[in-house]
C-alpha cells in the first residue's frame, strides 16, 4: 500500500507542537508522552538477542527460536565419546552418563541430539567447549571427593552416599584430591575431534553445521565450581593461553564457526581474574582495589587485558579466533534473579533493575553499588582493545518468568538489548511455553502466530518516563512495516500521545497485546487510526495517535509504509476562502493526485492561526482540535485517479484569513 504526503508551498510555515484530542480512558492515568523517529538512531538489531538455553522443543518451535544454547556447569566437562558430564559443584562432583543407550557413541550423544532438535526448528546451536583442560575418564558415576578415600563430608549425595560435597565436617574444604579419581586430560586434541565428529554429522558452521561455539563456561570461577580438578582461580596467563589453544583448534577445525569468550560470571568479571577473584575472596580489605594478577599484568582490567590479547593473536597469526566478547549477567538484587517473589516491593525492583543493563544514572540496589551500565560497557571494551569483536550474554535471568511481572520485565529487557545493540543472548533457564515469560518472547518474534515479528532495524523511540511506560521501535526489513513495543510497567491503566516521526505511514495500525486479562494468549486489538499532523514545509511526515495501554501490559503497534512522503508529488491540497462575512466565511480544499497510482481513499490537514472554527462541511468527514482540522474522505469519494481531484466544502465562523500547513495524503 502507497501513501504520499506533501504540503502546499508558498503558505506560512507552521507549528512545532499538535495535540490530537482524545478522552482518556474511564480509569486510566494521563501516561507519559512516546516519541520516534524512524530517521534517527537507526542500527541492525540481531534475531541471535532472543536465544534461550536449553529450551524445549515445543517452544523452540512456537517462538521460531533464533538461537539455542548447550551450557552450564555440566558442559564444562564432558566427553562426547563417552556422553558424559561431570556436574561439578552442581550436584556433589559427579560424572552422569547422557545417552542410555551408549552402542552407537558418539553418535545419538546428547549434544547430537540437541543439534537435531535446532535443525528441526530451524535454530541456530551453541556448544560449549572446553578449556579446564579435563573430561571424565570413564562412562561411570565416580565422583570427585569420595568418602571412602577422603573421609567424612558435610552433606553426600542421598543417592550415592559415597559422594561428597568436598567440605570436611568441620568445615573446611577437601584439598590435595586426584583429579583423576574423575577426569582424563583433554586439551585442542580432544576439541579437534569433536569438532570433527560435529562437521561430519551435521556439516560445517557454512553449510547449516553448528554456528557457534562457547569457550567454556565461567572459568573465572572453576575454583569453586570444579575445585576438584581446578582448584586455584585461572590467572591472566591461564586464561590467554587456554584460550588461544582452544579457539585455534575450533577455527582450524571449522573456520566458518564463531567463538564466544570469556564467559565469565558477572560483573567481578569484567575487571578481575579467577584467581585476583579467589585471593581477595580470602583476604578481603585493600585486596579488591590492588588485586595481585591486575598488579602483576601493568594494573589493566581482565576484560581489556584479555580483549588485548586476543587482537594481538589475530595481528600475529592472521586469524580472528575471539568472536564474541561473552559475560553472563545475573542481577544480584535481593529476590529478582530466579526468583518467583511477587510482593509489590520485589516486583518493583525487578522493574528497576533492568537499567542496569544501560542507564548511567541508575545505582546498582545490590552489593554492586555503582552504575554498571553492562552492554555500553562491554561494547567500549571492546571499541577500546579490539574492535570489530560482537558482544554476548550467555546467560542472564531476571526472574518470575511465571508471572506478568516477569514477562514485563523480560520484554524490557529484549528490547533493551535491541536498542542498546547487543550482538546475542540466551536466556537461562527458559519458561515452559505456557508461562508469561514466553510470551514475552512470543511479543518479539511471533506476536500473531505467523511469524509477525520485531523489526530488525531499531530506530529512535523515547518516553518520557521509561520507568512508567518503556518504549523500543524498529523498522521492519521484510516488509517495511514500523513496530513499536510498548511496555507499561505500572499497575495503572495509562493513556499517553504517541507520535511517529519520519516517513509516510499508512493511517491506521495493527495492535496486538499480552496482558493479564488473558494470560494465555496475545490478542488482536481494534486497529488504531493514525493523524498526519501538519508540519513545515519540506520537513518529514508526522503521525499522531492517543493510546490507553492497560496496567502490566506489553503491546505491540504494527504499521505500514505510506507513499514516498516528504516530497513535491504525489498529492497537493488547495485552500480557497469562497466567500465571507462579517464574523463567518465560506472555504473549500482541493485534493489532487499528481502522482502515477490511483488514490483509493485520502485526508488532508490545515490549520488556523487566529481562533476560526470549522461549523459544517461537506464531501468529508472531520474534526478540529484547536485550529487544527483533519479530514477523511467519505465512502464514495475516496477514489482519485492520477491528475484527478475532490474537493470538500465548508462553513466556518471568525475571520476568513489564510489556512496554514496545507497537507494532504493519499492512499492506495
Amino acid at each position: 500500500m502507497r501513501r504520499t504526503t506533501v504540503f502546499l508551498a508558498g503558505l506560512p510555515l507552521v507549528v512545532a507542537t499538535v495535540l490530537v484530542a482524545s478522552p482518556v480512558a474511564a480509569g486510566a492515568a494521563n501516561g507519559p508522552a512516546l516519541a520516534v523517529d524512524v530517521t534517527a538512531g537507526r542500527h541492525a538489531i540481531s534475531r541471535d538477542i532472543y536465544g534461550m538455553n536449553f529450551a524445549d522443543e515445543d517452544l523452540a518451535a512456537a517462538l521460531r527460536l533464533p538461537v539455542r544454547r548447550w551450557g552450564g556447569n555440566a558442559t564444562t566437562r564432558y566427553n562426547y565419546a563417552l556422553d558424559e558430564t561431570n556436574r561439578g559443584s552442581d550436584w556433589f562432583f559427579e560424572n552422569v552418563p547422557g545417552n542410555a543407550d551408549p552402542a552407537g557413541l558418539p553418535d545419538g550423544s546428547e549434544t547430537d541430539t540437541f543439534v537435531d532438535q535446532d535443525r528441526r526448528t530451524g535454530t541456530d546451536s551453541i556448544l560449549t567447549v572446553p578449556l579446564i583442560g579435563w573430561v571424565p575418564k570413564a562412562r561411570d558415576y565416580s565422583c570427585g571427593f569420595s568418602v571412602t578415600k577422603y573421609g567424612p563430608q558435610q552433606q553426600t549425595d542421598q543417592w550415592r552416599p559415597d559422594c561428597g560435597n568436598g567440605i570436611k565436617s568441620d568445615g573446611t574444604p577437601i584439598t590435595g584430591n586426584d583429579p583423576a579419581d574423575t577426569s582424563a586430560p583433554a586439551g585442542a586434541a580432544y576439541v579437534t575431534d569433536w569438532i570433527h565428529h560435529l562437521t561430519g554429522t551435521y556439516g560445517t558452521a557454512a553449510n547449516g553445521g553448528v554456528k557457534f561455539y562457547n569457550l567454556d563456561n565461567e572459568p573465572d570461577i572453576w575454583f569453586q565450581t570444579h575445585r576438584d580438578v581446578h582448584p586455584n582461580g585461572a590467572g591472566y596467563d591461564e586464561m590467554r593461553d587456554s584460550t588461544e589453544s582452544i579457539a585455534a583448534a575450533v577455527k582450524a577445525a571449522d573456520p566458518g564457526a564463531a567463538t564466544l569468550g570469556p564467559v565469565g560470571w558477572g560483573w567481578n568479571s569484567l575487571t578481575l581474574s579467577g584467581a585476583d577473584q579467589q585471593t581477595c575472596n580470602i583476604q578481603g580489605g585493600s585486596c579488591w582495589s590492588n588485586p595481585p594478577d591486575k598488579a602483576a599484568h601493568g594494573g589493566v582490567d581482565f576484560g581489556a587485558w584479555y580483549l588485548g590479547q586476543m587482537k594481538a593473536y589475530q595481528q600475529a597469526h592472521g586469524v580472528r579466533i575471539l568472536d564474541y566478547y561473552d559475560n553472563h549477567w545475573y542481577p544480584q538484587e535481593t529476590g529478582v534473579a530466579f526468583g518467583n517473589d511477587s510482593d509489590p516491593a520485589t516486583n518493583a525492583l525487578r522493574l528497576r533493575s533492568t537499567r542496569n543493563l544501560w542507564d548511567p544514572s541508575y545505582v546498582d540496589e545490590s552489593w554492586i553499588n555503582t552504575a554498571t551500565q553492562l552492554i555500553p560497557r562491554m561494547k567500549q571494551l571492546v571499541a577500546a582493545n579490539y574492535p570489530g569483536t560482537k558482544t554476548a550474554i550467555t546467560e542472564y535471568n531476571w526472574g518470575a518468568l511465571d508471572t506478568m511481572n516477569g514477562a514485563l520485565a523480560q520484554a524490557d529487557v529484549l528490547g533493551i538489548f535491541g536498542r542498546e545493540g547487543l550482538d546475542l543472548a540466551t536466556l537461562w533457564s527458559p519458561p515452559t511455553a505456557s508461562q508469561p515469560g514466553a510470551y514475552a518472547f512470543r511479543m518479539y518474534l511471533n506476536y500473531d502466530g505467523n511469524g509477525g515479528a520485531f523489526g530488525d532495524t531499531g530506530v529512535q523511540a523515547t518516553s518520557a518516563d521509561q520507568g512508567q511506560l518503556a518504549v523500543y521501535a524498529a523498522d521492519r526489513t521484510s516488509d517495511g512495516n514500523t513496530t513499536l513495543m510498548i511496555i507499561n510497567k505500572t499497575g495503572n491503566d495509562l493513556t499517553s500521545q504517541v507520535s511517529i516521526r519520519g516517513r509516510s505511514l499508512v493511517p491506521t495500525a495493527k495492535v496486538y497485546q499480552y496482558a493479564p486479562a488473558n494470560l494465555t494468549a496475545i490478542t488482536r486489538q481494534p486497529d488504531q487510526r493514525l493523524i498526519a499532523a501538519p508540519v513545515a514545509y519540506g520537513q518529514p511526515p508526522l503521525y499522531l495517535y492517543t493510546g490507553t495501554f492497560p496496567a502490566n501490559s506489553i503491546t505491540e503497534v504494527v504499521v505500514g509504509p505510506g507513499g514516498t512522503g516528504g516530497g513535491s508529488t504525489g498529492c497537493t491540497a488547495t485552500y480557497q476562502t469562497t466567500g465571507q462575512w462579517p464574523g463567518g466565511f465560506q472555504g473549500q480544499v482541493t485534493v489532487k493526485n499528481t502522482g502515477t497510482t490511483p488514490f483509493t481513499g485520502w485526508s488532508a490537514t490545515w490549520t488556523y492561526a487566529n481562533g476560526q472554527k470549522v461549523t459544517q462541511l461537506w464531501n468529508g468527514t472531520w474534526t478540529q482540535t484547536g485550529g487544527t482540522v483533519s479530514v477523511t474522505n467519505t465512502a464514495w469519494n475516496g477514489s482519485i485517479p492520477p491528475g484527478g481531484s475532490q474537493s470538500v466544502g465548508f462553513l466556518g465562523t471568525g475571520s476568513s484569513g489564510a489556512a496554514q500547513a496545507v497537507g494532504c495524503t493519499g492512499h492506495s
